[in-house]
This record gives C-alpha cells, sequence and structure tokens, in this order.
C-alpha cells in the first residue's frame, strides 16, 4: 500500500522511525550547542561564540525540516524532550568552557549524525522516496564540509 505522496507505508514508517531518531538526536546537539554558546570562555570567545550561534541557528532549521519530513510521510514527529532523551544516542554535555574541548564535542556529534544521514539516504533511496534523499544528500554535503572545517580547526 502506498502512502499519500506515492511511497510505499511499510518503508515510510522505516523511515520515520530514522527520521524521529535523527530528530532526536538534532535536538540534543542544539541543546549542546546552546550551552556551548553561552558558556565558552578564554582567548577564542568572540570567535567561538559565533561559531556555535551559527551551528545552532542550522541545527534549528534541521529540526524543523526533519519534522516536516516526518509529517510528509504521514508520520508523526517527536516532540517532547523526555521522547528525545529516550530516543537519542548523543548525551547532554554539560559545563564545558574550554574552546578545544567544545569543537571536539561538535566533532563528535555531527560523527554521529552523519552516520544517521547516511543511513536514511540508503534507506530513502530504497523507498524512491526522492524528497527525503535530497534532504539528507543536502544535510551530508553540509556536515562532510563543516567536519573538515571543525578538524582542521583541531589540527
Amino acid at each position: 500500500m502506498k502512502n499519500l505522496i506515492g511511497i510505499d507505508q511499510e518503508k515510510a514508517n522505516v523511515l520515520n522511525g530514522k527520521l524521529n531518531n535523527l530528530l532526536a538526536n538534532y535536538q540534543m546537539f542544539y541543546q549542546n550547542l546552546r550551552g556551548l554558546h553561552w558558556n565558552i570562555k578564554g582567548r577564542e570567545f568572540f570567535e567561538l561564540h559565533l561559531k556555535f550561534e551559527e551551528l545552532y541557528n542550522d541545527a534549528v532549521i534541521k529540526v524543523d525540516e526533519i519534522a516536516e519530513r516526518i509529517l510528509t510521510l504521514e508520520g508523526e514527529p517527536l516532540h517532547t524532550f523526555s521522547d528525545y532523551l529516550k530516543v537519542s544516542e548523543l548525551k547532554e554535555e554539560k559545563g564545558i568552557t574550554n574552546g578545544i574541548e567544545g569543537i571536539e564535542v561538535v566533532v563528535k556529534n555531527f560523527s554521529l549524525l552523519i552516520l544517521k544521514e547516511r543511513e536514511i539516504l540508503s534507506l530513502a533511496s530504497d523507498a524512491e522516496d526522492e524528497g527525503t534523499v535530497s534532504l539528507m544528500s543536502d544535510y551530508i554535503s553540509q556536515t562532510e564540509k563543516t567536519l573538515w572545517m571543525l578538524n582542521s580547526y583541531l589540527r
């Protein structure tokens, strides 16, 4: 059986589960970035304060896009922090004020997110779900570039 946009409903259900997991992880990532933005100290404060803000602004857009994709696939996006805490593999980061440590957290978080995006891309391709393929493809190319830049910063 196909859903309203012509995707096999069983495959859409699997995708919705994976997208909800990605959504929960992005929500945790967003909150980690807010904490880094607020609490960073030291010589690189101005540079990193702005970078963390740029990253959390991007994350909040992705959160909305992922939730809307779930709705498009006739699913229900997770929307409570209790659900995010249960589902997310990303953990809360607390009390980080050192810039290098903050960037290391962001790299670790992005490394998990890109794995999830690649898994969803593969499943969406199998389901002939071009909308999700396109979304994940865009996220992957952005994440790859950001990971390259952040890892360059750490060297």
